[in-house]
């Protein structure tokens, strides 16, 4: 049940936030910080008790209660490590989201509060949902939220952003839906019972026609959450126009529900037509990693530059996902973790900035280094994360990602590798343009205070420990990609291949993926 607790501690705090209002003007803000810090410390019981010894079983907790018996939809929730990193993420990313807003909320107080609270149980559900109706439910529950945080709390053009935040992403969720029912009906065609329950789905035979279009239809949601080149072009006005905390949860949170649904139910549900779309997803997530690095690197709105640098850095995700090895999947689980921590506090130091400054234009900006070294150096911390230096959790999961990549497409890897350098360039150009370079209207920046030293010293430390040591969060999220990979196991033994003793987990074996590209042909289980 706790897993249903963890839900319903946010819809109630959120509800609560919102009420309390009406009692003092600071209530919310204390109620929505002692809700998302109980949700935290929950999951990381949970991690203490049921994570930290992981076996050969993916599934650490599951809850299955019927909901609409009739229809086939359960309530049915299940954590395995992959969603409890995930939890972990979405909490402790709320947490400084409620201290982010602490004085840069002053309107409606409760009600940003309460959606705040309300699109962090969103993506909790979405992370933990194991039936297709409810997975759709919690999709849902987290996009309105969204576009209230934008439209209500965001900068000058933020009706613009949040219309278009909400149609793109409304519009390929029901695609979604329209392949979900597909799925349902096909299922219950074949087996009399409908349902929308993950464990039975996977069992679904499905014509190569039908799987390609029923893929189809889940990829459309999740790559444009993700975001994908070219369905990208919401992120950087919703990123840029979003008050601080709505930047964060978008980077740092709504992007990961793109990935997790690739992980979670593309390969799984249609191995055969993954297999089949696999280069091109590839070559697709090469174009996002050049196409954002240069964009990136074109942009003087520092929160502009920072989400095109989340379009580069999500094009690795679909290089590794669409890799099919140990590796690659490894890297990316790193990469929803580490790009969530490294860009959500690029977006924080943006939003240090504005306060100070009230502009985003960095060609106004410069040599704050002097005035304000505590902010320069967490910058740098930032910034050299982002670049993926060697010691911080991004070059983890880049090179993870790359040694993954190329046993799949070299000459894809090769390109791919080209965005690191690119990254160098606009992650420098960050530090030049708002520390070093000297502006001819200098201005004195207030140094960073007490509690947004709090905000970003955690943030410093987890990349650092993502960095130097990995292993605790590659050791939980190892038997559930064991489990994603199971769909890719062919029938016939495929060509072993030696496998390195090392703390990564490599693969065993080729994977389908690779002994189709030698034109092999192999069953499914």
């Amino acid at each position: 049940m706790i897993l249903l607790w963890l839900i319903v501690l946010l819809l109630a705090g959120g509800l609560l936030a919102w009420i309390a209002q009406r009692w003092h003007p600071s209530a919310p803000r204390w109620i929505a910080l002692f809700t998302v810090l109980s949700s935290l410390l929950l999951t990381m019981l949970l991690w203490v008790n049921d994570g930290a010894s992981p076996t050969d079983t993916a599934w650490l907790i599951r809850l299955e209660q019927p909901w609409i018996p009739q229809w086939g939809v359960g309530f049915s929730l299940a954590l395995d490590g992959l969603s409890l990193l995930l939890l972990l993420l979405t909490f402790f990313l709320g947490l400084l989201a409620v201290l982010i807003s602490w004085r840069e909320i002053q309107h409606k107080v409760g009600f940003f509060h309460f959606n705040l609270l309300w699109v962090l149980a969103g993506i909790s559900g979405v992370f933990l949902a194991m039936d297709l109706f409810l997975f759709y439910f919690f999709w849902e529950v987290m996009l309105i939220p969204m576009y209230f945080l934008i439209g209500i709390w965001g900068h000058e053009k933020k009706r613009y952003a949040a219309y278009k935040f909400f149609l793109f992403t409304q519009a390929s969720g029901l695609l979604m839906l329209l392949a979900i029912l597909g799925l349902y009906f096909i299922h219950g065609n074949q087996t009399g019972t409908y349902t929308f329950n993950y464990f039975e789905l996977l069992n679904t035979t499905l014509a190569p026609v039908a799987a390609r279009w029923l893929m189809f239809g889940f990829l459309a949601a999740f790559l444009v959450k993700l975001p994908v080149v070219p369905f990208h072009s919401w992120l950087p006005d919703a990123h840029s126009q979003a008050p601080t905390a709505g930047s964060v949860i978008l980077a740092g949170l709504l992007l990961k529900t793109g990935a997790y649904g690739l992980l979670r139910f593309v390969l799984p549900l249609f191995p055969t037509a993954t297999v089949e779309f696999a280069p091109w997803a590839m070559l697709l997530g090469v174009i996002g990693i050049l196409y954002g690095a240069i964009l990136a690197y074109s942009q003087t709105d520092l929160k502009r530059l920072v989400a095109y640098t989340s379009v580069s850095h999500m094009g690795f995700v679909i290089l590794g996902v669409f890799a099919f090895n140990e590796w690659a999947l490894q890297g990316v689980v790193m990469q929803m973790i580490a790009h969530g921590l490294s860009t959500g506090a690029l977006f924080i130091l943006a939003g240090f900035l504005y306060e100070r400054l009230h502009t985003r234009d960095m060609n106004k900006m410069g040599g704050f280094w002097t005035t304000a070294p505590k902010m320069g150096v967490m910058a740098l911390v930032f910034v050299m994360a982002s670049l993926g230096l060697p010691g911080l959790g991004n070059f983890i999961a880049e090179f993870l990602t790359l040694v993954g990549a190329w046993q799949a497409n070299n000459w894809l890897t090769v390109f791919a590798t080209i965005g690191l350098v690119l990254a160098t360039a606009y992650s420098l150009r960050i530090m030049q343009k708002v520390f070093l370079e000297r502006n001819l209207k200098q201005q004195v920046l207030p140094d960073l205070t007490f509690r947004e030293m709090l905000i970003a010293a955690p943030m410093v430390v987890l990349m650092l420990w993502l960095g130097l040591y990995p292993q605790p969060v590659l050791d939980l999220a190892q038997p559930a990609i064991k489990q994603q990979l199971q769909a890719y196991t062919p029938a016939v033994p495929a060509v072993t291949s030696p496998a390195p003793q090392t703390a990564f987990y490599p693969p065993a074996t080729d994977s389908t993926y690779f002994q189709k590209m030698k034109g092999e042909t192999y069953e499914f289980k």
